[in-house]
């Protein structure tokens, strides 16, 4: 009789503290997009973009002269010519498609260099906020991957508090 009424004494303390559990949540696209550090990022990383493209650009107007230049004076090379001007070309191509595939490394590695310090930064503020405020749990809206929740207190305004917004 002693066990089944201390048995039901802890199934009804875990139940009440299932119950007090806090839980928030926050979009964190939205608190991203005010962070004057992302605005900063964004504008790095676009400047960087275009620095590849005329990169890119360059190589393709120098890849589409040759092939201009190899049309016209085709006729009157010799084939000894003719294969080099070929080969130059064919060179030029990959070289314009693995500057392409670099690029897209290159330019994933600066946006990963910018952005995960602000990101960092904004999941510390979350975390602290979520400590200091009793959170069990605090989830983000922005991923769309909660259906349905019961109500749970938004805590932008806290976390923007934290981060001095």
């Amino acid at each position: 009789m002693k066990k089944l009424l201390g048995l039901t004494i802890v199934a009804i303390l875990m139940v009440g503290f299932a119950n007090a559990q806090k839980f928030g949540h926050i979009n964190s696209a939205e608190l991203l997009s005010i962070m004057p550090e992302i605005k900063s990022a964004d504008t790095k990383l676009e400047a960087y973009q275009k620095q590849l493209e005329e990169q890119n650009t360059a190589m393709m107007t120098e890849y589409q002269n040759k092939i201009q230049e190899y049309q016209q004076k085709e006729a009157l090379m010799a084939d000894a010519i003719k294969e080099i001007r070929q080969k130059e070309i064919v060179d030029l191509e990959k070289r314009i498609q693995q500057f392409q595939i670099s690029a897209q490394d290159k330019l994933a590695n600066k946006k990963d260099e910018l952005y995960s310090p602000t990101l960092k930064k904004a999941e510390d503020a979350i975390k602290a906020v979520a400590k200091e405020k009793g959170y069990a749990y605090v989830f983000d809206m922005s991923l769309g991957a909660v259906i349905y929740a019961q109500p749970s207190d938004d805590i932008m305004s806290f976390v923007k508090a934290k981060l001095g917004l």
